[in-house]
C-alpha cells in the first residue's frame, strides 16, 4: 500500500500499523491537520521509529479549491504535540507526491492507496491519470460518515477539501470508506494507554505520551467519548484485519455546494429497489478490543 497522510497522532499509529502488517511501499504528506510542512515532517519522524526505508513524498498545501484549514485544536501546532520527538533523520524523497503515486502505480499494478487525510494528492492524480483507476488494488480511506466533526454534517478529512473527495468518491474502482460512525468506536482510553506505557521501549513510551496528549484534546470536545480516537488505522486495518469489521455496500456522494452541508458525506441507507448502484464498501462496526490488542502489537514490534 502506499499511505497519503497528514499525521496526526491517529495517522502516526496509522503508519506503526502499516509498518507492522502491511507492505508500505511509499507514503505521501499532505496538509490536513496541519501545514504539510509540518505533516512531512511529522512523517520523516515516524519512518524513522519504525525504521522504515518507504519513500517519502511531500504533496499538496491547499486544498484544490477551499482555502487550507488544520486542526491545532486537537492535534497541536506540530500536528504531533504531547511527546519529545527524534530529529528526524531523513529528508524528503521528492517534493511531488502526485507524480510518484501516479508513476509508482502504473510501475507496480495491484496497489492499494490508503488516504487518512484530505483526498487532494489523490484526486490530483486521479484527474491527471485517469488510468490509475483500473491499475490499482482500491483506495481504502478514512472519512466521512453519517455525521460530522467539523460541522454538522462534516467530517474533516472530506471537510477539507470536498471537490478532491468528490472526485475520489466518483474515481469507479473499488473503495473503502471508514468513517466517523466506526471510527468512533476504537478508542485509545486511559486504560489502553496503560497497556502501551507497558510495552518497554522508545516507540511505546512515545506512542503512550501522544496518545495522552491526543486524549486530552479529544475527550473535553465531546459528550459521548472516553478516549482520543484512532480513526486513522482503521482505514489500513480494513486491508490488514478485515476480519474485525462489518461492512454494507452503499452509494456515497460528496455535497460540495450545500450552505449547510459541503464536506458531507451522502450515504443511501435507503431499501429502495431503484436507488443507485453502491460505489462504496462502509465499514459500519469495529471489534475494537481486538483491534486495539493488534495496535499494541505493533508497537511492540518496533519499541526498543
Amino acid at each position: 500500500m502506499i499511505i497519503d497522510c497528514d499525521p496526526g497522532h491517529d495517522d502516526a499509529i496509522a503508519l506503526v500499523v502499516a509498518g507492522c502488517f502491511a507492505d508500505l511501499v511509499g507514503v505521501t504528506t499532505v496538509a490536513g491537520n496541519a501545514p504539510v510542512t509540518h505533516t512531512t515532517r511529522n512523517a520523516r519522524i515516524m519512518l524513522d521509529l519504525i525504521g522504515s526505508s518507504a519513500p517519502l513524498h511531500r504533496g499538496a498545501e491547499r486544498p484544490l479549491v477551499a482555502p487550507p484549514r488544520h486542526a491545532p485544536e486537537v492535534h497541536g501546532e506540530s500536528g504531533l504535540d504531547g511527546a519529545v520527538l527524534p530529529e528526524p533523520s531523513r529528508p524528503e524523497d521528492s517534493r511531488d507526491a502526485v507524480g510518484y503515486i501516479i508513476d509508482t502505480c502504473r510501475t507496480e499494478e495491484g496497489l492499494w492507496l490508503v488516504p487518512i487525510g484530505p483526498l487532494t494528492n489523490i484526486a490530483l492524480a486521479l484527474r491527471a491519470a485517469p488510468d490509475l483507476a483500473g491499475r490499482i488494488a482500491g483506495i481504502s480511506l478514512m472519512g466521512g460518515g453519517t455525521h460530522g466533526n467539523r460541522t454538522p454534517a462534516a467530517e474533516f478529512n472530506v471537510w477539507a477539501d470536498p471537490e478532491a473527495a468528490a472526485i475520489v468518491f466518483g474515481y469507479g474502482g473499488r473503495l473503502i470508506m471508514s468513517g466517523l460512525d466506526v471510527t468512533h468506536q476504537l478508542q485509545a482510553t486511559p486504560e489502553r494507554i496503560a497497556r502501551v506505557r507497558e510495552v518497554p521501549g522508545q516507540l511505546a513510551a512515545i506512542v503512550a505520551d501522544l496518545f495522552d496528549f491526543f486524549l486530552s484534546t479529544y475527550v473535553p470536545r465531546h459528550e459521548n467519548l472516553t478516549g482520543g480516537v484512532l480513526h486513522d488505522a482503521c482505514a489500513v486495518m480494513a486491508l490488514t484485519h478485515p476480519h474485525l469489521f462489518v461492512t454494507r455496500d452503499h452509494h456515497v456522494v460528496v455535497e460540495t455546494s450545500g450552505d449547510f452541508t459541503t464536506g458531507m458525506t451522502l450515504i443511501d441507507t435507503r431499501r429502495h429497489r431503484h436507488k443507485s448502484p453502491p460505489n462504496c464498501t462502509v465499514q459500519w462496526e469495529v471489534d475494537s478490543e481486538a483491534a486495539f490488542g493488534a495496535i499494541v502489537g505493533a508497537v511492540g514490534a518496533f519499541s526498543h
